[in-house]
């Protein structure tokens, strides 16, 4: 926790420095260092987790496509409307494997934020992601998807080309690909914007990722009707990791450096690259049939429930 503690002791320098009058400031710096000390100490609430998921600094889709695969070239347009900039997607090598890498990309500043859509996909987006797939699935190349949206993008526009139907297409077609398929949520798993590229044979998820079928905010305001109660909406939604394995959401939990993945982005990706090959190992094993029968099983034991 070195990491930590040293951006403790910054934040605290600033505090020290500032006058009196930046009393929002201060205010401010103090919530980040109470942030930090119950990250030091392991006691993140699920709003904490919320704010991890979506640090400005935390990495992005390219990122990790830059640090853990090679030769990657992406592939552009859905050839039925356009291009859209919050999917991006391409072949690549993976341990000098060849595979189709499809992940939703943000943007770290105003500029990139438009052009990305603040990662929400429209519906050309999503189809485009379905071109990818059943494009590895013709040369035989696993499929990884990175899952980080907000949601899809619900614009008027959006609406009228068929978001809802390009969402539901998807989710028909995914679990009929014919190659393996490993999702991983790396920051926001957003509703069914995150779930189009996420029906996987296995689901993993970082450590202080959030997958949730609304966002707190939403929540808060459907339930509470303001959104002053994001930090109970956060806990009632179950939407950390630990909860989602325990589920059976998710398979596994990828661990993130010590503060979180935006402190060390080599380290995350090493341990992401670490799960991502050990699990594509395991399904490149299995029969196809056997294959296409546990993805389906795995997503219709979701929401089971039993009455006494």
């Amino acid at each position: 926790m070195q990491d930590v503690t040293q951006e403790l002791e910054k934040l605290r320098l600033q505090i020290k420095s500032l006058p009196r009058e930046a009393a929002a400031d201060i205010e401010e710096l103090e919530e980040r260092i109470i942030h930090l000390e119950k990250l030091a100490r392991g006691e993140l609430t699920s709003w904490d987790k919320v704010l991890l998921a979506r640090h400005e600094n935390r990495p992005y889709t390219l990122d990790y496509i830059e640090r853990a695969f090679t030769g990657f070239r992406e592939i552009h347009g859905d050839r039925h409307y356009g291009e859209d900039n919050a999917i991006v997607g391409g072949m690549a090598f993976l341990e000098k494997e060849p595979v189709m890498v499809i992940g939703q990309q943000k943007g770290r500043n105003m500029k990139q934020r438009l052009f990305r859509n603040y990662g929400m996909p429209n519906p050309e987006g999503y189809r485009k992601a379905m071109r990818l797939m059943r494009l590895a699935e013709k040369f035989n190349r696993s499929i990884i998807c990175l899952i980080d949206t907000p949601g899809a993008y619900p614009g008027i526009g959006a609406e009228k080309r068929g978001q809802a139907q390009a969402i539901a297409n998807n989710l028909m077609e995914m679990a009929q690909v014919k190659v393996p398929i490993v999702a991983t949520i790396i920051g926001e798993g957003g509703s069914g914007g995150a779930l189009a590229i996420g029906v996987g044979d296995r689901v993993l998820m970082m450590e202080h990722s959030i997958y949730s079928v609304i966002s707190p905010e939403s929540c808060s305001a459907i339930l509470w009707k303001d959104q002053d109660h994001v930090k109970e909406a956060a806990e009632a939604l179950k939407l950390t990791a630990p909860n989602l394995l325990r589920f059976g959401v998710i398979d596994e939990i990828i661990p993130e450096p010590p503060g979180g993945n935006h402190q060390d982005w080599d380290a995350a990706t090493a341990q992401f690259k670490l799960y991502l090959i050990k699990h594509l190992s395991a399904l490149r094993e299995l029969d196809l049939q056997d294959l296409l029968e546990q993805r389906y099983q795995r997503f219709r034991k979701i929401g089971e429930f039993l009455e006494a």
